[in-house]
């Protein structure tokens, strides 16, 4: 699956960085993916077979960080096809719907699958998507997001791929949060900057029927 190269392995990229998305089908992963790498939303979208990836190179603090981002199917029986996709992953995005109380509650599943499958010291972000939604949709508080990632410490946003609202902010939050990490582990001797991931087959990145997923 995963092989490492070495630093700078490309002169077009200071970093290149693997992220994951994960939580349950519907939540809007794709949608944020897509708003994220291409700038555009639909409100009817594909629903993801096993993995799909797109990327984007971004500047940070003077750096070109190059993202790979993938994106997992939250299906139950795509499971054991995603897990793979954790080993070597140096960041994490837990999506829920902020109007689906059960994609909420099932975020501390998610949380248990990391820990099983994803390296100790991956970076990892909670995601409350479709805030764009009527206050009178709305099942998961603001202030549950929080207290959910206050618990892990980890960073919390609430997005909309609808509006844009904080997708850029998500994204680079993270990738400020690794880059610096691999900095400092560079310095040190003890961690590559580079992680490069095989593409999987073309079967596991194509799409099935359509659902109106995204928010």
């Amino acid at each position: 699956m995963a092989t490492l190269q070495p630093t700078r392995a490309r002169a077009d990229h200071d970093y290149l960085i693997k992220l994951l998305l994960i939580g349950d089908s519907g939540v809007g992963k794709s949608c944020l993916l897509l708003r994220f790498s291409d700038g555009s939303f639909t409100t009817s979208f594909i629903t993801t077979i096993g993995i799909d990836f797109k990327i984007r190179t971004i500047e940070l603090d003077g750096k070109r960080i190059k993202l790979q981002i993938w994106d997992t199917a939250g299906q139950e029986r795509f499971r054991t096809i995603t897990t793979a996709y954790y080993r070597g992953a140096m960041g994490i995005l837990l999506v829920y719907d902020v109007t689906d109380e059960s994609s909420f509650n099932n975020i501390r599943n998610w949380i248990r699958n990391i820990e099983q499958h994803a390296s100790v010291n991956v970076n990892k972000i909670l995601v409350g998507n479709k805030a764009d939604m009527d206050e009178s949709q709305r099942a998961v508080p603001t202030s549950r997001g929080q207290a959910l990632a206050d618990e892990y410490g980890i960073k919390f946003f609430e997005t909309s791929a609808k509006t844009n609202l904080n997708v850029e902010e998500v994204f680079f939050s993270i990738a400020r949060d690794i880059k610096q990490r691999l900095a400092e582990s560079d310095a040190r001797g003890t961690e590559p900057q580079t992680l490069r991931i095989n593409e999987p087959d073309r079967a596991d990145g194509q799409a099935a029927q359509q659902s109106s997923c995204c928010g």
